[in-house]
Parts: structure tokens; sequence; C-alpha cells
């Protein structure tokens, strides 16, 4: 199976201060381990993607807020930091998302992971939130419909919800929002009564994890409820927001899923609908040692046809 990854040094300049939990060193961490891997992949660098671009997914309002953020090195609040190339390292965010479809439509791989920051499934069409300033998957998703991707499936293991994601599309028929977090975590929103409205009521399925819940609950979600939503809505394509922050070490969320629990999940969603391309968007993971060995054990099961 031919695998794409799609990173750039551009995302280490992405300076969110002293102490700040998504770090450069987040990036650092996951290219020294799948460095074993590297004969293994398909290289491929991002672009800088136009506002056109942007404005699929978030107003022109909020591109202009989190460019003078950026030009001036202002917050956007508390935890999301715009330093002076933030603004550009978000470009190239969403830009991985747009040369990884790209590829897959052109036949170079069937399958891509894009290790990029700042991640970006908080990221609402009118606010930058929750460390993201652009919504990578969401802006990838209608890049793929542009293309001939015309259902795209949207899954999110992230231990926070996508509020962001769920919020794009969740009056849509044509992309299915699919997430499993945890409860009663930030930023508040995934209950499991929210399943879209109007014509995309039914196309948003949000699946609580209880504090402390591990390998057998999670795996439960992935080989029992998955499936049958695949195999309903029948997508053209499968992206992935791949946030490891439902690892047990990481100091921002209270799970307890192993990195062969996270190997099984990425398993089981390949497997859901094999013959589909699907790519892989770093969200969070927080501790780094464990970030760069649970982005390797997802590439190795990513690399099995």
């Amino acid at each position: 199976m031919k695998v794409g990854y799609i990173t750039d040094d551009i995302y280490l300049s992405h300076d969110t201060g002293m102490g700040h939990p998504e770090s450069k060193e987040r990036l650092i961490a996951i290219n020294k381990a799948v460095s074993s891997l590297k004969d293994q992949l398909v290289f491929k660098s991002p672009i800088s993607v136009s506002e056109s671009i942007l404005e699929q997914i978030h107003t022109p309002e909020h591109v202009q807020t989190v460019l003078e953020a950026s030009q001036y090195g202002n917050s956007i609040d508390a935890d999301t930091i715009c330093s002076a190339d933030s603004y550009d390292a978000a470009c190239y965010a969403v830009g991985a998302g747009v040369v990884a479809l790209d590829a897959v439509k052109a036949g170079e791989f069937e399958r891509a992971f894009c290790a990029v920051r700042p991640p970006g499934h908080h990221a609402r069409p009118e606010q930058a939130m929750g460390f993201c300033l652009f919504n990578n998957i969401a802006i990838a998703a209608r890049y793929a419909q542009s293309i001939g991707y015309e259902k795209v499936m949207i899954i999110d293991f992230d231990v926070h919800h996508g509020n962001g994601t769920q919020e794009a599309f969740y009056g849509d028929n044509t992309v299915f929002y699919f997430s499993s977090h945890q409860a009663f975590a930030y930023p508040g929103t995934g209950m499991e009564k929210e399943k879209g409205v109007g014509k995309g009521e039914g196309f948003t399925r949000n699946f609580l994890m209880m504090p402390d819940g591990g390998d057998d609950e999670v795996l439960d979600i992935y080989a029992n409820d998955l499936p049958v939503d695949v195999e309903h809505f029948d997508p053209d394509i499968i992206l992935v927001s791949a946030g490891y922050d439902l690892h047990e070490s990481d100091p921002l969320a209270q799970l307890n899923v192993t990195t062969e629990g996270i190997r099984k999940i990425v398993r089981l969603i390949l497997e859901s609908k094999k013959e589909i391309p699907a790519i892989f968007f770093l969200e969070g993971g927080y501790d780094v040692n464990a970030l760069g060995e649970n982005v390797k054990v997802t590439l190795e099961e990513m690399l099995i046809p």
C-alpha cells in the first residue's frame, strides 16, 4: 500500500510560547519516531492555500482575524496563540490536505498522513479556538468534493470533540461526521443527541467515553458502530482527525487507551471500507514521546494492504 506523508518545517515556526502543550516539539518527536519508515513512505511538501480555499469553510472576517493576529503577534484567546509565522503555518496546514487529495486523485498513493500544526478540528467557521486557527479537515472535505469525492466521511478519534468540524457540516447530508471523545471534557459539545439538522439529520454521530475509559470502550465503538454508519453512508473517501490525546499518558485528558488500542482503532477505520482512499490529519496528543510512537503505529497500519 502506497502511503503519502506530508509535512514541512514551516509548521515548526508556529510559536505558541513557553510551556504551551501544542508546541513544535510534538512534530519533532513525530518525525523522529517515523524516520524508520521513511523508505516505505512517499514524502511530499504541502502548499500554501489562498483565501478562497480557506473561505470554503471560514468567513472572510475569520480569515482576516487570524491574519491580523499573526501580524501583530496577538493571541486569539488564552489557549490559541498566534506568532509572526502562524498564519503562514496554518495556510500550509490546510495545504497539506489539498496536496494529499490531489495526489490520491492522481494515483500517487492510496492513503496519506498529514503531519501538520496548528491542528484544526476546533476551529469554527467564524472563530479560532482550542489551539486551532483554520479547520484543516473541514476545508479538505470541501476540497475533496470539488475534485469528485462527493460523499465524505470524517472520523474523529481525538479525546476532545471536534466542535468546529461538526458545526461546518451539521446541516449537510454529503459529509458524515463520526466522533468518539471523552465526556465532560473541552469544549463541552458533542452530546449523543446532537445528530444534525434539516437534511443533515442523522449524518452526525457522537460517542461519549467516560473518564478512565480504555481500549475495550473505544474499540467497541469502532468495531460495532462505525461499520454500520460506513455501510449506510457509503462514502467515496474517508478523512480522519487523528488526535492522540486519548492515550493513557496524555496530560490533558483522562482516558486510558493504549498504543495497541490506537493501532486497532486505525485498523478498524481502514477496514471499514478498504477500497476507498483514507487521509489522516494530526490533531491533538501532548505527551511527545507517546505521540511519536502512536503516529508510527498509525503509519504501520496504513502501510498494510
